[in-house]
């Protein structure tokens, strides 16, 4: 993994919400404890998936954010990928199962032009995946 981001989740059933991360997303596996919790490449992060009660619904903790392009499901988790890989993840989550925010586009002719989605794991974790028109921010990053 190259980024140095990490999270951790709860996944409910670690193979049925592990396979989910590996052929919607095409993620890879990285290290694991077996039946306790599966690192998941994601995107360059690290994403820690925890076996847990899987959830029945969405539960009391989410709600909708009202911004600019309508209500955001809260809490939230995401990642912004380059045109290429937005569009093959966009194109595998419709094929299986579809989002839970269809694509759109937020702040048209401007450097923050993105198109987003949202889309829910097995255990009704919520993600959103974006593709920045300029790239990150619309700044290109420097690290010193």
């Amino acid at each position: 993994m190259s980024n140095c981001f990490h999270l951790a989740v709860e996944a409910g059933d670690l193979d049925v919400t592990s396979k989910w991360y590996t052929d919607v997303l095409g993620c890879d596996l990285d290290m694991a404890e077996e039946g306790k919790w599966q690192d998941i490449d994601f995107f360059g992060n690290e994403l820690t998936l925890h076996s847990s009660t899987p959830r029945t619904g969405k539960g009391p903790d989410r709600s909708r954010h009202h911004v600019d392009m309508g209500a955001v499901c809260v809490p939230h988790f995401g990642i912004h990928l380059n045109d290429a890989d937005y569009q093959r993840v966009r194109a595998s989550v419709q094929a299986h199962g579809g989002f839970l925010d269809e694509p759109y586009v937020r702040f048209a002719d401007t450097d923050y032009q993105q198109e987003t989605f949202f889309v829910e794991d097995p255990n009704y974790n919520v993600l959103e995946i974006k593709q920045m028109a300029k790239g990150h921010l619309g700044k290109d990053l420097q690290f010193d």
